[in-house]
C-alpha cells in the first residue's frame, strides 16, 4: 500500500524519534487522514526488525478496525488479548488488547515486564486514565506510539505530562487544503439554548443535566433542520439515550426518516448499515459514534451534546469529514448555548490555533448566521486572524514603542516576534514537560549572546523554538536582533522582514553621519 507524503513524513518521524532516546511519542492526524495505516506500517517496519507489538485501545470496534487494517495494510494478522481470548502462546508477532483486560492484575502479571518491544495506544487522548497507565508501566522499557486526532493545545498539555514528544502533527486545514479531507462549513442557529443551570461531572457539563436543559428546545431544533440540512445526510450527538430516542420521534414526525443507535441497540449494526444505504437520512446517537464508525456519506453534523473537551469535539465532528463522490462540503450546525461559566467547542475550534482567533471567529460566524450565511472555516479563520492581528498590532504600539525607549543592550522577545511577524512563538505554549521548565543555561546563554533578554523567556520550548528560528533566519541572511532593536529605536518598521546586508548599509550610513538620520531617509516610509 502506497502512503501518502504526509503519512510517510509521519512513519519516519516515529522512528527518528525512538532512535533518538524519545521512547514515548505522539502522532497527531485529523480523523478521516488514515493513522491506522500509518501505524499500521509502524508495526510492520518493527515486526521486520524482530519485535513483539502491542496495540492498545478501550473499545472492541476500535481493536476489530486495527486488526483488520493491519493485515490489509501488511499481510500481518494478530493475536487477541480480550475477554476470553488470550494471545499467551500465539505465535504472531502482534497483539491486538483490550485495555479493560489487559489492566487487570491476573491478566497483566502472565506478561514479563519486556514481553514488548512497542506498543501503539489508539485513540492516546484516553492514556492518561490509570486502567492505561497501569499497563503502560507494566511494560516500562517498551517504545510508545500515541495516536490521536485531537487539536487542542490543551489536551497537547494533558498528553505532555506522560509523553515525552511529538513525532509528527498533521492538521485538519492542511488535509482540506491538499484535498484529502471535505472542506467544512459553519452555520450558527440564532436559537439561543440556556445551559447556565447545567452542573459540571468529570470536567465537562453533566450529561443529564444537558439532558433535561436540551429538551424544551427539541421541536425548534427540529424546525431549523428542515430549513437548513433536509437534503443532507445527517448525524446527531445527544446526551441522554432518552433525549436521543425523544428527538428521533420529532425528527420522524417532521418528515425525516430518522433512526437512532444507543449502546444497547442489539440491531445496532443493522440500523448503521440502513442509514449507509440511504434507508434513513438522520441517525440521532447519545455519544456512541465518536470513534471507530465511519461513513463518509454524511455531509451535515450537529453537536446536541455542547462540550469543553475539544478532543470529544473533533472527534465528533470527524464523523464527517470523510471525502465522497458527490459530496461538497461538510454542514456544522451551531447554536447559540448560553452558559455563565465556561467556554464552550465551537466550529472555530477544529482549526484555530488560539483561542483569542477562535473568539473571533465564532464572533464572526455567529454574526453570519443571523444573516443565514454558512462560513467556510478556513475563510473565516483568516478573516478572523486579520483581525485579531490588526487589533493586536493596535493595542501593542504603545508597549512596543516604550520598549523601543528603553536604553537596554539586549532586545526583548516580544518586540522581536512583532519584528518578523512570528506568530507561532507570539501564540506559543508549552506541550510536553522539558518545554514547561526553565530554559537551560545553555539556551540562556545562546540567547544573550545573540541579542535576546533571555528574563523575559520563562520556560525551555520558547527558548527552543526563538533559537531554531534564530538559527534559521541566520541561514536565510535576514537581520539580527540587535539590528532590528537599533533601527527600530530610530522609527523604521518591520526591520525584521529586512536583509542582514540592508540593515547593515543603513547602519553605517548612520554611523557615518555622526549616529543621525541621513537626509532624505524618512524611516516611517522606508522599506528594507
Amino acid at each position: 500500500m502506497q502512503l501518502r507524503p504526509y503519512q510517510e513524513e509521519a512513519r519516519k518521524s516515529i522512528h527518528a524519534e525512538w532512535e533518538e532516546g524519545r521512547k514515548k511519542t505522539l502522532l497527531v492526524l485529523p480523523t478521516g487522514c488514515g493513522k491506522t495505516i500509518v501505524f499500521s506500517k509502524v508495526i510492520e517496519d518493527r515486526v521486520k526488525m524482530g519485535e513483539r507489538v502491542l496495540v492498545l485501545a478501550h473499545r472492541g470496534e476500535l481493536l476489530d478496525q486495527a486488526s483488520e487494517k493491519l493485515e490489509k495494510a501488511t499481510g500481518l494478522k494478530t493475536a487477541t488479548e480480550k475477554a476470553d481470548k488470550t494471545s499467551i502462546g500465539s505465535f504472531f508477532r502482534v497483539v491486538v488488547g483490550s485495555v479493560q483486560t489487559l489492566m487487570r492484575e491476573k491478566r497483566l502479571s502472565q506478561f514479563p515486564t519486556d514481553f514488548f518491544d512497542t506498543i501503539v495506544v489508539d485513540e492516546a487522548h484516553h492514556c492518561i486514565s490509570d486502567g492505561y497507565q497501569r499497563v503502560l508501566n507494566h511494560f516500562e522499557k517498551s517504545n510508545i506510539l500515541g495516536v490521536t486526532a485531537t487539536p487542542d493545545r490543551g489536551d497537547m498539555r494533558n498528553l505532555g505530562t506522560y509523553f515525552d514528544s511529538l513525532a509528527y502533527e498533521y492538521t485538519l486545514p492542511k488535509a482540506i487544503k491538499a484535498g484529502y479531507l471535505s472542506p467544512i462549513k459553519a452555520l450558527t442557529i440564532p436559537l439561543k439554548l440556556d445551559l447556565s443551570a447545567v452542573k459540571q461531572q468529570s470536567g465537562d457539563f453533566s450529561t443529564r443535566d444537558l439532558g433535561n436543559a436540551l429538551d424544551p428546545y427539541l421541536h425548534q431544533i427540529a424546525d431549523e433542520m428542515l430549513e437548513h440540512c433536509a437534503n443532507r445526510k445527517t448525524v446527531v450527538f445527544l446526551p441522554l439515550v432518552k433525549t436521543s430516542q425523544k428527538f428521533k420521534d420529532i425528527l420522524n414526525q417532521k418528515g425525516f426518516k430518522a433512526a437512532e443507535v444507543n449502546g444497547e441497540s442489539k440491531d445496532r449494526q443493522k440500523v448503521l448499515e440502513d442509514f449507509d444505504k440511504d434507508k434513513y437520512n438522520v441517525l440521532c446517537n447519545s455519544m456512541l459514534l465518536t470513534e471507530g464508525w465511519d461513513c463518509p456519506r454524511v455531509d451535515c453534523v450537529i453537536v446536541l451534546r455542547p462540550t469543553k473537551v475539544r478532543a470529544l469535539y473533533s472527534q465528533m465532528v470527524g464523523r464527517g469529514t470523510r471525502l465522497f463522490p458527490g459530496k461538497e462540503d461538510l454542514l456544522l450546525l451551531d447554536f447559540l448555548w448560553h452558559t455563565e461559566r465556561h467556554e464552550l467547542c465551537h466550529p472555530a475550534h477544529l482549526i484555530a490555533q488560539n483561542d483569542e482567533v477562535a473568539k473571533k471567529m465564532t464572533k464572526n460566524i455567529e454574526e453570519a448566521g443571523e444573516t443565514g450565511l454558512a462560513l467556510d472555516l478556513q475563510e473565516a479563520e483568516v478573516q478572523a486572524e486579520k483581525d485579531v492581528i490588526a487589533e493586536r498590532e493596535e493595542s501593542l504600539a504603545k508597549q512596543l514603542n516604550e520598549m523601543k525607549k528603553r536604553k537596554r543592550k539586549l532586545v526583548d522577545p516580544l518586540q522581536f516576534e512583532m519584528s518578523i511577524q512570528a506568530e507561532d512563538l507570539t501564540n506559543y505554549v508549552p506541550s510536553f514537560g522539558w518545554e514547561m521548565g526553565p530554559p537551560s543555561e545553555a539556551q540562556v546563554k545562546t540567547l544573550e549572546k545573540l541579542g535576546i533578554m533571555p528574563e523575559a523567556i520563562d520556560n525551555a520550548g520558547k527558548a527552543s523554538l526563538m533559537l531554531k528560528k534564530l538559527e534559521a533566519r541566520k541561514s536565510e541572511g535576514l537581520t539580527t536582533p540587535k539590528q532590528i532593536r537599533f533601527l527600530e529605536s530610530r522609527g523604521f518598521q518591520h526591520v525584521g522582514t529586512w536583509q542582514f546586508e540592508t540593515a547593515k548599509s543603513m547602519i553605517d550610513r548612520i554611523a557615518a553621519n555622526g549616529w543621525r538620520l541621513p537626509k532624505g531617509v524618512v524611516p516611517s516610509t522606508y522599506e528594507g
